[in-house]
């Protein structure tokens, strides 16, 4: 009986083989075709990111780890009805990072729902030097302050010095590691003990390296 689950759980991990990718909306046409060739042009277009095929397509070394699983349960007429809920964080190590959640009744479809989601909510984080301590010019930090929410989590990012390392909570450590920040000081408030709220707060702080505006002063510190 443990041989048929054991048997079980390993074809559930395999992926299925994917045929050959037929785009469905422009973006996905102008990426096949060659038009589009860098995940910039794609942050930077008009055009909704709607296939999570598009990052395969441009990104094919993009790291996975998966920093939340849990066993659900929904009580109904029928009675107790279980199901998996996984959070998969990708990123490259350099400037991009996603994160997805995906539910389902079995356990690796659920992994994989989650992957499809993160390559979809993909953003990018501009980083930089951006403590006055520091005058290294390199982007081992981020270029100024940030600010960002999820539920009852409130997470402020503080460009540190290099050398600092992370001065943060455990739980965010692996964020920062999937886009090569190096140092880096943070505030939070809130119940931080919900790990996936922490995790979606601090992303939601790094998203905004790139949709904040820039002083002139910091613009110049960047740029160098």
């Amino acid at each position: 009986m443990r041989r048929k689950e054991q048997g079980r759980e390993n074809r559930e991990k395999r992926k299925p083989e994917e045929a050959e990718w037929i785009p469905k909306t422009i973006l996905g046409k102008k990426v096949k075709s060659g038009e589009i060739t860098s995940i910039n042009e794609v942050m930077e277009g008009k055009l909704p990111l709607l296939e999570p095929q598009i990052i395969d397509f441009l990104f094919p070394d993009l790291e996975e780890k998966m920093v939340d699983f849990k066993k659900t349960t929904k009580v109904r007429r029928s009675g107790r009805q279980f199901s998996f809920r996984a959070t998969v964080l990708i990123g490259d190590k350099n400037q991009f990072i996603g994160i997805g959640t995906g539910k389902h009744k079995e356990k690796w479809p659920a992994v994989r729902k989650a992957t499809r989601k993160a390559k979809l909510n993909l953003i990018k984080v501009r980083k930089g030097c951006g403590s006055w301590e520091c005058t290294c010019g390199t982007n081992h930090s981020i270029p100024f302050k940030v600010t960002g929410k999820k539920g009852s989590v409130k997470v402020e990012l503080m460009p540190a010095p290099k050398g600092t390392g992370l001065v943060v909570g455990n739980n965010i450590k692996e964020v920062f590691d999937f886009v090569g920040i190096k140092d880096i000081w943070s505030k939070t408030r809130g119940a931080t003990d919900t790990k996936l709220n922490f995790i979606r707060a601090t992303i939601d702080a790094l998203g905004k390296t790139t949709s904040k505006k820039m002083s002139d002063e910091i613009r110049k510190k960047v740029s160098k």
